[in-house]
């Protein structure tokens, strides 16, 4: 008798298991219980990042998500990069917007209400995670969706490489994907992110020698905050060229203060001995050669992207 009571005991453990397992696949299926007729508030990620911020993702997470109208979506920083959530205003071109204007207050400051009108610019101003950016620090936005439509929303600092898509149906509409399914998409992109931005630091290795440095590197995926060989041992006389390996984001070697303006160049790179020193703005593929003519410890940051840790040194020895 004992027996049979422990193996009943046994046979409901095992089926309590079993429901547990199946019920996250029966409540995670494509139609939300309710018909998609209660209003919904969504969350979508805003860039991605390595735990050492040394890789920054370019995207929006999930790029595409479907919503209802009368819904609302909250997007959240989720890296120390800075980014923008911007819907143009009707006519409006991205390529007006471009390049990123750090001294613009309709670029870097919210713009336009809590409800999107469907054809005004909005904008979140500087999204980031971090408190030191060097811009007011805005971990959140939120948009009310009140009608129909296909709505595009770029990054303002990264252009064309980093846009998003709203597409919002009629209310009552079944949703095709639940929140979670949203995230699990985007952990697995995230994932891919990562794995792009490891890549292109091999490469760079690759590329960086005795007297060269990769001042950073990106394609449309990924971005590496990083000076590759950023302790480098040269002698009086030598020459270091720092380049600018990437496809977008702009960087600065800079020796000594911060100048008031990084965009700026900043003493003689052809006779450094100390000081004073800064590339200004290093563009894609842009390079910076410095002729080291004492010796010394010499420590450099990109003005641009130090709080992420991208430093260096070089060492110069007699």
């Amino acid at each position: 008798m004992a027996l049979q009571k422990e193996s009943r005991r046994m046979v409901r453990a095992l089926l309590a298991a079993l429901i547990s397992l199946l019920m996250p696949v029966a409540l995670s299926g494509t139609a939300v219980a309710d018909g998609g007729k209660s209003p919904r508030t969504w969350t979508v990620q805003v860039g991605s990042e390595s735990a050492d911020q040394a890789i920054q993702g370019m995207s929006f997470l999930p790029e595409n998500i479907y919503i209802n109208a009368g819904d609302r979506i909250t997007w959240k920083a989720n890296a120390a990069e800075i980014h923008t959530v911007t819907f143009l205003a009707e006519g409006q071109s991205l390529e007006s917007t471009q390049p990123f204007n750090p001294g613009n207050p309709q670029y870097v400051e919210a713009q336009g209400g809590k409800s999107y009108d469907g054809k005004s610019y909005y904008n979140s101003g500087v999204m980031t995670n971090v408190s030191d950016s060097g811009f007011k620090e805005v971990g959140r936005y939120s948009l009310k969706f009140p009608d129909p439509g296909e709505f595009t929303y770029y990054c303002l600092v990264h252009g064309m490489a980093m846009k998003g898509t709203v597409h919002v149906r009629e209310a009552g509409t079944d949703y095709p994907y639940t929140q979670s399914q949203y995230d699990r998409q985007s952990n697995k992109q995230e994932r891919k992110i990562l794995r792009d931005g490891y890549e292109q630091w091999d490469a760079a290795r690759a590329k960086a020698d005795d007297h060269t440095v990769i001042a950073g590197t990106d394609n449309e995926t990924a971005m590496l905050m990083r000076f590759v060989r950023a302790h480098i041992v040269v002698h009086v006389g030598d020459e270091v060229t720092f380049v600018n390996d990437g496809m977008g984001a702009p960087h600065t070697v800079t020796f000594g203060e911060e100048p008031a303006d990084e965009f700026a160049a900043v003493g003689d790179p052809a006779d450094f001995t100390g000081g004073d020193l800064s590339s200004g703005l290093m563009l894609p593929k842009g390079t910076f050669t410095v002729k080291f003519n004492k010796a010394g410890e010499f420590d450099y940051i990109c003005a641009l992207h130090d709080f992420m840790g991208m430093k260096g040194t070089v060492e110069v020895r007699d």
